[in-house]
């Protein structure tokens, strides 16, 4: 129950970033880096629960990855 909710919080902390760029399309006080690395990271750990076969890990982790994405394009559009 823990973990499904701490899944549940980290996957979808990063929604909030995504409408706020959306919405404003303001992304200069996101660090790039921070967010390459991030994006990165969670591709792997996406990559680390499908070879494991760990479902709740691999989606959690493809949803967090595809708003973390926009996010990153966002900025690289925005710039």
């Amino acid at each position: 129950m823990i973990g499904t909710i701490a899944g549940i919080l980290t996957t979808l902390a990063f929604l909030p970033q995504v409408i706020k760029v959306l919405q404003t399309k303001d992304t200069k006080a996101i660090s790039l880096g921070m967010y390459l690395m991030s994006v990165t990271g969670i591709f792997l750990w996406m990559l680390h629960g499908y070879r494991i076969g760990d479902m709740a890990l691999f989606i959690a982790n493809v949803v967090t990855f595809c708003l973390a994405l926009v996010i990153l394009i966002a900025k690289l559009k925005y710039k």
